[in-house]
């Protein structure tokens, strides 16, 4: 019984070992690698690889100059990369190991042998998150009134999806009937003393800009920067 359960537990520990060094070769491999190849006789070429690994199996391509050259078949085992390049390796076929960072070995195309050397580029950072905008509060606007601006204070009040709020000019004051802000899109109504406007816009810099509607009579854009 003890016998049994040593070579059962030999056996889990190989299957667990050969899972984390997948997993870690995984995470070794995969990207991009910026380098060259060096021939006999000819100038170095620049080339850069772009490889993902998946549990072995090897897809991308190499940029060779202005062509790419997609990787039709390729293998990741025991430190050693096997990559076909092109249909049917018509392009060739690159073995390498990784040392490190780099990616040493040779390209075979026909009868010409090229010496590879690559190095992994270091990854984008990691974009951050845009933070929320808070709509709430006073907005310096102007709207072009075919081509004559048009300075009003725009207040608006957010609650979720709902905005309510009002409009001052030197014409009086107008209060938001109907408002919403979806899906990084503000819309709303003000209704005025001579007829409703129809606003829209987004925020882009930090701007509120968009469209407006007076009445069906009078169209054009707005653009607003906030107060406090």
């Amino acid at each position: 019984m003890m016998r049994v359960n040593k070579l059962l537990l030999t056996a889990i520990s190989v299957v667990f070992l050969g899972a984390v060094s997948a997993f870690g070769q995984g995470d070794t491999l995969s990207g991009k690698y910026e380098g060259t190849a060096k021939a006999a006789g000819a100038a170095d070429a620049p080339i850069t690889l772009e490889l993902k690994n998946e549990g072995g199996k090897i897809s991308g391509h190499l940029m060779n100059g202005s062509s790419s050259l997609e990787i039709s078949e390729g293998s990741w085992s025991e430190n050693k990369l096997t990559l076909k390049l092109g249909p049917a390796a018509k392009e060739g076929v690159l073995t390498a190991k990784l040392d490190g960072d780099k990616l040493i070995g040779d390209w075979m195309a026909g009868s010409q042998k090229k010496s590879v050397e690559l190095k992994k580029a270091a990854a984008p950072p990691a974009a951050t998150a845009a933070a929320p905008v808070n709509l709430s509060g006073q907005w310096e606007a102007v709207a072009d009134a075919n081509g004559q601006p048009f300075p009003f204070l725009l207040t608006l009040k957010v609650e979720g999806e709902k905005v309510t709020g009002a409009s001052s000019s030197q014409l009086g004051e107008a209060n938001i009937s109907t408002g919403s802000w979806k899906d990084g899109r503000l819309s709303f109504q003000l209704e005025g003393q001579n007829g409703t406007i129809t606003m829209s816009g987004t925020v882009i810099d930090g701007k509120l800009s968009g469209e407006f509607d007076y009445a069906g009579q009078l169209q054009g854009k707005w653009v607003a920067v906030k107060k406090n």
